[in-house]
């Protein structure tokens, strides 16, 4: 489990996750959230009181609303296993 945040504006890198599933939180803020799966694209709102799940090899990206940081909670499973689990992929929005 982990708890992080995105500054106002910011985008993340967009990733790809090799082993592990995730499920968001979004504890506060506003923002929006990429996926790919396959043929399946699509952009999720984020604000307070969303879950968002990111299956096994789902590409995402997520940015945070212009005026207010993004605050999450994020569980995986199985457990993180560590370095290289993240893949940085081709994403929606330019990360900055």
């Amino acid at each position: 489990m982990a708890c992080f945040s995105l500054g106002p504006g910011q985008v993340a890198h967009a990733v790809m996750h090799r082993t592990v599933e995730e499920i968001w939180y979004v504890v506060s803020g506003r923002g929006e959230m990429w996926r790919r799966q396959g043929e399946r694209e699509e952009v999720v709102t984020l604000e307070a009181g969303v879950c968002a799940t990111i299956p096994v090899g789902t590409r995402f990206q997520f940015r945070a609303h212009a005026a207010e940081s993004l605050q999450v909670v994020a569980v995986t499973m199985p457990p993180w296993p560590g370095e290289g689990e993240a893949v940085f992929v081709d994403g929606a929005w330019p990360a900055t």
